[in-house]
């Protein structure tokens, strides 16, 4: 269809009056007048602008619009979300878009009483809020008629379609897409939101699927393209205008003294990469009499909702979260936005930095402090990153077997049978979902988890003994969490804990801090995982395991190299941040890097090879320079530790045979982390080491060290 004089014209009358009269909005933002044209058009399309850019309303207002024109009925619409708390704070607004045609919009997830569930297979709401994980429960549960309620799907919207696609999650979201169209029997339009990103057209590309080079697809990113229609590589033309400051306080306890001194009187929201610092900032905050919520994933439902309506509501107070509050969930009008230490990228960055900078005469902003001197250089190099207009592209991780295994039990629940040579059929071609599957497949059947009759695939024995638990619940999730204790206060949820806090020898009484809260443990019911607690005054430890160890980008590491080389990151810096980074240029960078190349360093029989190349690319390196790479080391984000009688001779044959040889070798992987593989146990134990390996390597980053020049240096012990 040519596109008329003015996009607007297009929708439907009663949205444009409800625009101006309910909304009270003078016009429509660029890119909501941009999205226009495609998504009523029936194109796949990313929509691309900055937290707070009005994604939702560019999706909303035309797809409602398609909706009402072409006589849409029962469920025609899914809006996805990564997170239940984001689709919790969207589903009022949508719904209110949707009844302005006499629409409805309902919510689907993990917390949803199975009456509301009852009520929407009864009555299809026309727009359905939900989970990648929740569609699956539907598609495979007995309670569900899957063709009936999703059957009339024709557009799927997915929110923060980025944070999908550069995890596991992103795998699963396609595949069941790809199965949906099977029920739905027409391709299904699929429209991405997502925050500024470095390669969003192969974002679109992938959100299409087995649809992509088949279907029409734009990137819809008003302001950021450049004259000849393309957003830029960086994703960004530079850094947004704003205040950003650096600074330099050397503890926890610094910084919680710093936040109860600054800006009074402002809602503040800060930012820590970990639940123990969410915990202990909270708590120290709350000792200087500072009004103060959390929220991280830990935390119970009910407890982070309370925390954030109560920050929303709020107007001198803090609100120190993970990046649980990273995506879009709606907190109120923020002043300012604090960063403990430093996010691991740059999106992450722009992400929590649009959140300020809303109300009109506002600018967005940010105040890194470093609790140390190492986070301090990483906040340092990300800032030089963000200031050179540059932003990470969203790579999904290769190789996901597992999930393939996942696919083929789960599509074999839902069908209750399957062709054992149609089933490449179920996912429409797309790869890895497609013959080249076969391996996995005649693994499950070799172990019993499917089992064969008359040319048809079954759930086998070893499946339900797996995963048969609760309706084959564990089927739905693409992660394993690891095991937590639920914390309660009488019959009040609080939060899950750590299972070592508990068993981990301690003097005194054994106390936990969760919700920034001080809890002195009463009765533990180990059968049930659960742990019973009273309030107390102070105390206590909050710990969480960790999830896998990525560590820092090659792009990041090198920024960090080049601070230390003299490059200022293009921020405010505070007197403290500016004498620490001198410190760190003056006294170790002679050590540590090389203006001409990278740094092998002897220090008596400690030797590191500093490359600044990242986790991954030096894992890498340690695989195949084994020969002079120490066996006892795990690999850091900057150095590579070698051999102690490393010589001339040894260091020349590695770096040869290297660059001689046939090829890069993946990194080594813990046998424990196949166990927090999800589904490892239905793939070949090989697959599931050279899945994680492929996950470690970075064999761009490793080469292209290997082809820098090498410098050496010796100093004396300390």
């Amino acid at each position: 269809m040519e596109p008329t004089a003015d996009p607007v014209d297009r929708l439907d009358p009663v949205i444009l009056h409800h625009v101006v009269n309910t909304l009270g909005w003078p016009d429509l933002r660029p890119l909501q007048r941009a999205a226009i044209d495609p998504v009523m058009d029936g194109e796949d399309v990313v929509l691309l602008a900055p937290t707070a850019g009005g994604k939702t309303e560019a999706a909303c207002f035309p797809v409602l619009s398609a909706m009402s024109a072409q006589g849409w009925t029962g469920t025609s619409i899914l809006y996805l979300c990564p997170l239940k708390a984001l689709l919790n704070n969207l589903v009022t607004r949508i719904d209110g878009y949707a009844q302005w045609l006499g629409r409805s919009a309902a919510l689907w997830h993990g917390d949803t009483k199975e009456l509301q569930r009852q009520r929407i297979r009864t009555n299809r709401p026309d727009i359905l809020l939900t989970t990648p994980e929740s569609l699956e429960a539907m598609l495979i549960g007995v309670k569900t008629d899957h063709a009936h309620l999703l059957g009339g799907i024709r557009a799927v919207v997915v929110d923060e379609v980025h944070a999908f696609a550069s995890d596991d999650r992103g795998w699963h979201l396609l595949a069941v897409l790809e199965r949906l169209q099977r029920v739905t029997e027409r391709p299904i339009q699929r429209i991405g939101l997502s925050a500024t990103i470095g390669n969003p057209h192969e974002l679109l590309t992938w959100l299409q699927g087995s649809g992509s080079g088949r279907r029409l697809g734009r990137v819809v990113a008003p302001g950021l393209t450049n004259p000849s229609g393309h957003v830029p590589t960086a994703g960004v033309a530079g850094p947004p205008p704003g205040d950003i400051e650096l600074d330099y306080v050397g503890s926890l306890s610094n910084a919680a003294k710093i936040l109860s001194a600054l800006h009074k009187g402002e809602k503040r929201l800060v930012f820590c990469d970990s639940r123990r610092q969410v915990e202990e900032l909270g708590a120290a905050l709350r000792a200087r009499d500072v009004t103060v919520f959390l929220s991280h994933a830990s935390l119970s439902a009910d407890e982070r909702a309370r925390s954030e309506q109560a920050f929303a509501e709020a107007r001198d107070c803090v609100i120190v979260a993970t990046s649980t509050l990273e995506l879009g969930i709606d907190v109120g009008d923020l002043d300012r936005v604090v960063q403990i230490d430093s996010p691991g990228t740059v999106a992450s960055f722009l992400q929590r930095v649009g959140r300020t900078g809303r109300r009109a005469g506002s600018a967005r902003n940010c105040l890194f402090l470093a609790t140390e001197k190492d986070t301090l250089l990483q906040a340092a190099g990300l800032l030089l990153l963000w200031g050179r207009g540059w932003v990470e592209p969203v790579v999904p991780p290769p190789e996901p077997r597992h999930l393939v295994a996942q696919q083929l039990l789960a599509t074999t629940l839902q069908e209750h049978k399957l062709g054992d040579q149609l089933w490449p059929e179920q996912w429409n071609g797309l790869a890895p979902f497609d013959r080249s599957a076969a391996p996995i497949l005649r693994h499950l059947r070799a172990q019993g988890f499917l089992d064969t009759d008359g040319g048809m695939l079954f759930i086998g024995p070893e499946a339900e003994h797996r995963f048969g638990r609760r309706h084959f619940i564990e089927l739905t999730a693409s992660f394993t969490a690891p095991p937590q204790f639920t914390v309660l206060s009488g019959r009040t949820e609080i939060g899950r804990m750590d299972p070592s806090v508990l068993t981990e020898e301690r003097p005194g009484p054994r106390r936990l801090l969760l919700a920034g809260r001080s809890w002195q443990v009463t009765f533990i019911d180990w059968g049930r995982k659960r742990v019973f607690v009273e309030s107390v005054e102070s105390g206590g430890v909050a710990k969480w395991s960790g999830g896998a160890l990525v560590g820092l980008s090659y792009a990041l590491a090198r920024a960090m190299r080049d601070v230390l080389l003299g490059a200022d990151p293009q921020a405010s810096l505070t007197r403290r941040a500016k004498v620490c980074l001198q410190e760190w240029r003056d006294e170790e960078a002679p050590h540590l890097v090389h203006p001409g190349g990278t740094l092998v360093a002897r220090r008596g029989n400690d030797v590191r090879w500093w490359t600044w190349a990242g986790y991954r690319a030096n894992a890498t390196l340690g695989a195949t320079l084994s020969s002079i790479a120490d066996p006892v080391q795990r690999p850091t984000d900057c150095y590579l530790r070698l051999r102690e009688d490393l010589d001339p001779r040894m260091w020349r044959t590695a770096l040869e045979a290297a660059q001689d040889g046939p090829a890069l070798v993946l990194p080594d992987v813990d046998q424990r982390a196949v166990r927090g593989l999800k589904f490892s146990a239905a793939l070949p134990h090989r697959l599931a080491i050279t899945t994680l390996a492929a996950r470690l390597a970075d064999f761009d980053g490793a080469r292209a060290v290997l082809s820098e020049p090498k410098h050496f240096s010796a100093r004396p012990n300390p």
